[in-house]
């Protein structure tokens, strides 16, 4: 679709949804076209789980254990 610059400027929010659908948006002067809204990054992107592998090269055995300094914050049933 083609539109001229006072109708992208009226419409701007549309022309972008139109342009994430993945619809084609030329603005142009004069019916002479000078640029196309173009989609970067996809809105719906969702996070890849497991995106991180290979980034933890080691860990400690120890990782999980309590923190002696944390102790005074625990509930009073898990205290040793």
């Amino acid at each position: 679709m083609q539109v001229n610059i006072h109708e992208a400027k009226t419409h701007l929010s549309r022309l972008i949804r139109r342009a994430l659908a993945g619809e084609e948006v030329i603005i142009a002067k004069r019916r002479k076209p000078l640029v196309r809204l173009e989609v970067i990054g996809g809105e719906d992107e969702k996070p890849r789980l497991g995106g991180a592998r290979g980034l933890v090269i080691r860990m400690d055995d120890d990782f999980d254990d309590p923190l002696p300094e944390f102790a005074p914050y625990e509930p009073l049933g898990e205290r040793e």
